[in-house]
């Protein structure tokens, strides 16, 4: 299952629409608690919001003292972009994985940036996230290499792009994804994420996402 992309002006069409990468990673055995819900949408945001999703061993938060890998959040920089777009190639599979061009795009998209989570041993890069900036900003994607999952890289990561965006004057920071895709949710509820709605057939093979949003004031938000 893959969002469906730009068919014209690729970089035009990033700063129109700004969406979220879909990160849809099947789990084996599941079927979605949801789908029979799919026309619905008032029904999907309730579900999702009462955490009756099946689950799954994601970590719990923990500060931005408390991770466990030891690694240095820092500003993007031109020379990281190969190393990046390997691990964007590792992370998804073909369709899903961006390319070149796009991954670009959103990196250099006005009002963008991007943070990389490195090993303060060596400086290998073990995951980033890029963002926008906006009265409501928005999360593009987080890529946590392989190896590195699990330990609160995704988490430091996330949390680093929330202080940024704020500081630069968003008052609430969203994203989209997958109603199937139990693990994101939970990852992002668990991060003061709430379900606003269910945005209808937003995948090519029909599927619904749930946006999500975060007041960064200080309250996660609720459905308005």
């Amino acid at each position: 299952m893959i969002r469906r992309r730009p068919t014209a002006s690729f970089a035009f069409a990033v700063s129109l629409m700004l969406m979220v990468r879909p990160r849809l990673r099947h789990e084996q055995g599941a079927k979605s608690l949801l789908a029979k819900f799919l026309p619905h949408s008032a029904v999907i945001v309730e579900i999702a919001n009462s955490g009756a999703i099946p689950h799954l061993p994601i970590p719990p938060f923990r500060p931005a003292t408390g991770y466990n890998v030891a690694s240095v959040i820092r500003d993007f920089e031109p020379e990281d972009f190969e190393s990046l777009w390997r691990m964007d190639q590792a992370c998804f599979p073909a369709g899903i994985a961006y390319s070149k061009q796009e991954l670009k795009a959103y990196i250099r998209q006005r009002g963008a940036f991007t943070l990389v989570a490195v090993d303060d041993g060596g400086g290998k890069a073990q995951g980033f996230i890029v963002a926008h900036r906006g009265p409501t900003g928005h999360i593009v994607t987080i890529d946590v290499d392989p190896g590195t999952r699990r330990s609160g890289v995704g988490s430091a990561l996330l949390q680093s792009a929330e202080e940024r965006l704020h500081a630069a004057g968003s008052r609430a920071v969203g994203l989209e994804t997958a109603v199937d895709n139990f693990a994101a949710l939970a990852f992002y509820k668990r991060h003061g994420y709430n379900v606003l709605r269910a945005w209808p057939r937003y995948y090519s093979n029909g599927v619904d996402a749930l946006v999500l949003k975060k007041d960064l004031n200080g309250n996660s938000t609720s459905k308005k």
